[in-house]
């Protein structure tokens, strides 16, 4: 079976949304910053458990809260991630606030909650750092190092399916 599922990534500037989805899409990293104006939006096409997944992926420019961006860009979303960077904590001081207002106006659509730049932290002080900050049910990923990139994405799209 053949199906088509958008996907928005969300959260601050700065966080790696764009570099997540150059990873995933195209398997290129850049350290250059580019600042994403509006949305970009990306495909891929996976094969996941006997079915042909057209990933559409919505690259939405940072913003501090969730509800000051584009309704527009949000129509017809079958899931999120919510992406902050782990080195940044103004990055996810709204994390909750913003959980909150996605489930109250998307109740059936599923987030996958995203700390990016885990190449910046040594195993045993990402563990700490995600528990000092009651960080839970978080994905780590680093762009940089394609660590987890994949995963985060195909485990939502295994959740739409």
């Amino acid at each position: 079976m053949e199906v088509s599922k958008k996907i928005v990534l969300i959260g601050h500037f700065g966080v790696g949304k764009t570099s997540l989805v150059r990873r995933y899409v195209d398997s290129a990293f850049s350290e250059d910053y580019l600042v994403t104006l509006g949305v970009q939006v990306k495909k891929k096409q996976i094969e996941l458990d006997d079915n042909q997944v057209n990933l559409i992926i919505w690259d939405l420019e940072g913003n501090a809260k969730v509800e000051n961006m584009r309704s527009s860009y949000m129509l017809g979303t079958d899931g999120f991630l919510y992406v902050f960077d782990l080195t940044r904590p103004i990055t996810f001081n709204n994390l909750n606030e913003n959980l909150e207002f996605i489930k109250k106006q998307y109740p059936k659509a599923p987030v996958k909650i995203v700390g990016n730049k885990a190449d910046l932290f040594d195993g045993n002080d990402l563990d700490e750092f995600l528990t000092k900050n009651k960080l839970e049910q978080v994905i780590t990923t680093s762009a940089k190092e394609g660590t987890n990139v994949a995963t985060v994405f195909e485990e939502l799209a295994r959740e739409l399916l």
